[in-house]
């Protein structure tokens, strides 16, 4: 996946405050029945009034990996969308992704081997 997205966000009105952000993981050509968008993380972000701060959020690849039929963790090549949002139906930005690597993630229930990112 990505390993550091950075936005900036402001607070616009007269008074402090808080901001919050929540990323969401959309794979629009994934072989396997997953939910349309699926919520990955979320930052919690108090300000001045009228100040902004940048935001850093990390995301390791195996958020988008998920469980085969065979009990095994997935990672699928190809494209992904990371949204941010201010909830589910309020997307601010979208943030095309692409995985050029195939594999498998270790046993199930672990993320080791998740390692391949997306970019």
């Amino acid at each position: 996946m990505i390993p550091t997205l950075r936005i900036t966000v402001r607070d616009t009105g007269d008074r402090p405050g808080t901001e919050v952000e929540q990323p969401y993981l959309h794979d629009p050509v994934g072989t396997a029945a997953r939910p349309e968008i699926r919520l990955v993380g979320h930052t919690w972000d108090p300000l001045d009034a009228r100040a902004s701060a940048e935001v850093h959020a990390t995301f390791p690849a195996d958020l988008a990996a998920y469980t085969g039929a065979d009990g095994r963790r997935v990672v699928e090549p190809g494209a992904l969308e990371l949204r941010v949002a201010a909830s589910s139906a309020h997307v601010r930005h979208t943030v095309p992704l692409r995985s050029p690597s195939r594999g498998r993630c270790g046993r199930s229930g672990t993320s080791g081997g998740c390692g391949a990112s997306r970019a």
